[in-house]
């Protein structure tokens, strides 16, 4: 089981190419799975990485670009077919939620699983929480409304020492208490610190999402300080002057957006079908931020 871990599945830009699939990423965290966009062909990028289609249970759409939303349909219909059950949580924007529904009207009436649908805009906003992950919108500046997607492990509990639980005599019903941080008093009223019978909780992780948008340094302010950034880089320098019209980053960009976040690796994604290597893309962003990877398909990123 994965505890916290990023699945490529496509990192191509809007014309697929024989190098990369359309947009697509599944997060698998704690034998969960969150699907990022949905590109053409994720449904097989799935199965080629042995992602079960029965763990996954949120998709978030970016934005209605048809490379982030187009293999949506598809997958739906295979997960149908496949009788996959429980419920299925779909965030995105109000005009998606209306397509998706007249489509499954037409090609896919009955499922096997209840379908949900989050409406979420472009704006700050949380719009999942449980108790071990927040998932935060934050906005993209691109052709349409986009958003992007910051995923937040909470905090874990504290270690138990056994030896002092033992020591001290502590009952089952107390340990939660102190996996939480509290301390202990005994029965004759002697209060026992917590870090003497705790060690340091294993770290958090937290990954962010940004697809399609133009460079904005208030990106920088929502990612802010993230173990992970995926940020879109369409171009290299050599096509710079397409980038802002067409609504995109170049991978320089990227870079200069890691740098002023702070965050701890960059990814660079969403090429240009006009690339035959990733290499300019690194080079640049490199020259911005220093620790720097370009995303590929079938590419396992851990997080802890």
């Amino acid at each position: 089981m994965a505890n916290f871990q990023v699945n490529i599945l496509g990192c191509g830009s809007a014309t697929p190419s024989v190098r990369h699939m359309p947009a697509c990423q599944v997060i698998d965290f704690r034998d969960r799975l969150f699907m990022i966009d949905c590109g053409e062909g994720a449904q097989l990028q799935m199965m080629r990485q042995r992602l079960k289609f029965s763990r996954l249970s949120h998709i978030f759409i970016s934005h209605l670009h048809g490379d982030h939303f187009l293999g949506l349909p598809g997958l739906l219909s295979t997960l149908a077919l496949h009788e996959k059950g429980g419920t299925l949580t779909i965030h995105t924007f109000d005009e998606g939620a209306r397509i998706l529904r007249q489509i499954m009207a037409v090609f896919c009436r009955e499922t096997s699983f209840e379908i949900n649908y989050n409406i979420i805009t472009p704006s700050r906003a949380v719009i999942f929480e449980d108790h071990a992950i927040t998932v935060e919108t934050f906005p993209l500046y691109h052709r349409v409304p986009c958003a992007g997607f910051k995923f937040t492990e909470k905090p874990k509990p504290r270690h138990l020492r056994g030896d002092m639980i033992r020591f001290y005599n502590i009952p089952v019903s107390r340990l939660e208490d102190i996996r939480h941080g509290a301390d202990y008093i005994t029965p004759d009223g002697t209060v026992i610190a917590n870090d003497r019978l705790t060690t340091p909780a294993d770290r958090s992780a937290s990954y962010a999402y940004c697809s399609d948008t133009v460079y904005n340094p208030a990106v920088a302010d929502d990612v802010r300080g993230v173990d992970v950034l995926y940020h879109e880089s369409t171009y290299a320098d050599d096509f710079a002057a397409k980038a802002a019209p067409r609504g995109h980053s170049t991978a320089r960009e990227a870079g200069r957006i890691a740098a002023a976040a702070g965050v701890g690796r960059l990814v660079l994604g969403h090429y240009s079908k006009a690339y035959d290597s990733e290499e300019p893309f690194l080079r640049e962003a490199s020259e911005e931020f220093p620790d720097v990877i370009a995303a590929r398909e079938g590419m396992k990123i851990d997080l802890l």
